[in-house]
């Protein structure tokens, strides 16, 4: 299976000169991270004078140091090269999963033109850690391709409901809103056809900076102490369990002080780890990836839904395996606030929603038996609504 990487590089000009800097910004990473120019250099393949060489021709094209030796204190950077890698971090987070979803229809497009075809599950998912490293295992299975684009919650199910994909990834929140986000999904969903497949449970909560020097604990907190708030995007499903909080506890959303919109929980927490914001909601395991302080406020489940006919496609038989096997589940194990909820189990939409009322704040939710839907009166359905391109 052919795999296609999009990356970024940070190519840097000066007005009037031909000549450009390309800056590996993964070098200075390394050395942030362990104050050890050797160790950035075996990360970037390279021998220790040129990794030197390198730094200094980019300190010199810039005409400040990026780095600095201290005896006793090993390689650090400075406060500009600090700046360019926390953009860096920024950007990727940003433009990661766009990437993403832009390398996967290259690699759709040329696939036919290709002698070896595998098997490819078409995946529509709400972003996620766990979605993440159960595309990096799926990419390794040579009898099986992955189609995987990230879109938001309703995006994946509407797409599930016009068979423009085959699995259909989506979170809902547990305890009081519970109850409107699962009427939500079931206007997509036909309890005769479509099945559910169990997958994580997630930590949810506000990210502050390390120390939580503004001592915010709620949400009333990030009014009365005017934090600098970086927002998800308008129609992530992320922003909309964080609005139905800020309605739970009586706060109108116009109180906070927004200064930003990002697309990925990795890139509210870059942002509140470069100090351009003082807090942001989002998962734990972005949180604690930039060494942010996290207040937990809510669980989510996290699952995948399919048509009945499809678990019986080998495809989705590997997929099972994988997702039920002991390596999945140590990856799970290391990812903070996620947990293995029974991945693989395969339940009827009926018996899953109706087993979240057995848990503590459970509310039950009828699940209609309607007549299958035609894709016409799900289109009607969609246009009645906002279009929703991201998570």
């Amino acid at each position: 299976m052919l795999h296609i990487e999009i990356e970024p590089v940070w190519r840097f000009r000066k007005e009037g000169s031909p000549q450009a800097a390309i800056v590996m910004l993964g070098i200075l990473n390394e050395i942030r991270q362990t104050g050890k120019l050797t160790s950035a250099a075996s990360h970037a393949n390279l021998s220790y004078r040129h990794a030197w060489n390198l730094i200094e021709q980019w300190s010199a094209f810039f005409g400040a140091p990026l780095v600095e030796r201290q005896r006793g204190r090993g390689t650090t950077l400075t406060p500009f090269g600090e700046k360019l890698v926390w953009a860096g971090q920024r950007l990727e987070a940003r433009l990661g999963p766009q990437l993403q979803n832009l390398a996967q229809e290259l690699a759709s497009e040329i696939k036919p033109f290709l002698h070896q075809q595998p098997s490819v599950i078409r995946v529509h998912a709400s972003h996620g850690f766990a979605v993440s490293k159960l595309r990096e295992m799926l990419d390794r299975l040579p009898a099986l391709g992955v189609d995987l684009r990230y879109v938001s919650n309703q995006n994946s199910l509407v797409s599930l409901a016009q068979n423009a994909c085959d699995l259909s990834g989506v979170h809902l929140p547990r305890g009081p809103l519970r109850e409107q986000n699962i009427r939500s999904c079931l206007e997509w969903l036909d309890p005769r056809e479509d099945r559910v497949i169990s997958l994580v449970t997630r930590e949810m909560g506000l990210m502050v900076k390390r120390g939580n020097p503004l001592n915010i604990h709620s949400l009333e907190d990030l009014v009365a102490r005017n934090a600098r708030f970086v927002n998800r995007d308008h129609d992530s499903g992320t922003r909309q369990v964080f609005n139905q909080l800020l309605e739970l506890h009586g706060i109108n959303p116009s109180a906070l002080h927004e200064t930003q919109l990002e697309f990925t929980h990795a890139a509210v927490a870059a942002f509140v780890a470069s100090n351009m914001a003082d807090a942001s909601f989002g998962v734990e395991a972005a949180a604690r990836q930039f060494g942010l302080d996290f207040i937990p406020l809510l669980t989510e489940d996290y699952f995948f839904v399919c048509h009945r006919a499809f678990l019986d496609t080998l495809p989705m038989q590997h997929l099972l395996d994988l997702m039920k096997g002991e390596e999945f589940r140590d990856a799970i194990a290391n990812l903070p606030g996620y947990s293995a909820s029974n991945p693989g189990q395969i339940s009827a939409v009926k018996d899953f929603f109706e087993s979240m009322a057995a848990e503590p704040g459970g509310i039950v939710v009828p699940v209609p038996r309607p007549p299958k839907k035609t894709v016409a009166k799900r289109e009607t359905k969609k246009e009645t609504k906002k279009k929703v391109a991201r998570r």
